[in-house]
């Protein structure tokens, strides 16, 4: 028996205040959580599921999560204004692919990248 990977489902950041977590998060990505409990708040960020736990630490050397963007400099700008921390400055990875990542207030890395090559399915 094989067990095969179905595609990535929830990326989940640590949020020691939740609802501040919440709340930034929330004017971020310009939607409302779709579950909203103490122990956990959900985002659907186009079939995906952006989650933060109050009870999750940020790890140094973790895995980060890339979430697709059309134009990374203008999501670049945007977490900037809302008080994100740069750490790698929006780059061409090569084949017009460009990333960048930030640090959100609660320091989780939140990576973003525009690859033009990738599509669902």
């Amino acid at each position: 028996m094989t067990a095969s990977l179905l595609g990535l489902r929830t990326a989940i950041y640590a949020a020691p205040d939740l609802a501040q977590a919440k709340a930034w998060y929330g004017r971020f990505l310009g939607i409302d959580p779709y579950f909203d409990e103490p122990f956990y708040v959900g985002f659907n960020v186009g079939g995906y599921e952006l989650g933060l736990d109050p009870y999750a630490t940020p790890a140094p050397g973790t895995p980060i999560t890339y979430w697709g963007v059309t134009d990374v400099q203008a999501v670049w700008d945007a977490l900037l204004a809302q008080g994100a921390t740069p750490d790698q400055h929006p780059q061409d990875v090569g084949d017009g692919i460009v990333v960048a990542t930030v640090s959100d207030p609660f320091g989780n890395t939140l990576g973003i990248i525009q690859n033009p090559h990738f599509k669902l399915g």
